[in-house]
């Protein structure tokens, strides 16, 4: 049997930012942390080629500034004290787990400012 990879490649992430920004038309500012296809040679060339794209990275192990971190924490908090009897039973849980959040705009807004970070529109 053969595994593919499961994450995003360089290209797929360029031809993601290319379509966001062709749909948007705009300059787009993205902040990324250091997943190695980030932070890999072949994605900084294509940032290079990319004069309408900033991207600022998180330094390394920087959990607190990273407003996912949180929403993950949380999640296993939900799940703590429940007992599920296969993987199918539990992902079904965390997705409607997660999608619960997602309606949850207070929840969401206080996973961002508990990063301590100022938010707001870019001009």
């Amino acid at each position: 049997m053969v595994v593919g990879r499961k994450g995003f490649t360089e290209a797929d992430y360029a031809r993601l930012l290319d379509a966001a920004h062709q749909q948007l038309r705009g300059p787009i500012v993205l902040v990324w942390d250091n997943l190695s296809t980030h932070a890999s040679k072949a994605m900084a060339e294509l940032i290079a080629a990319r004069p309408w794209l900033t991207v600022y990275r998180l330094p390394p192990y920087a959990h607190d500034l990273n407003p996912v971190e949180p929403v993950w924490s949380h999640l296993k908090r939900s799940l703590a004290n429940l007992t599920k009897h296969t993987i199918a039973e539990l992902t079904a849980l965390v997705k409607t787990r997660l999608r619960r959040m997602q309606y949850r705009c207070g929840l969401l807004a206080g996973f961002l400012a508990s990063t301590g970070l100022q938010f707001g529109p870019f001009l």
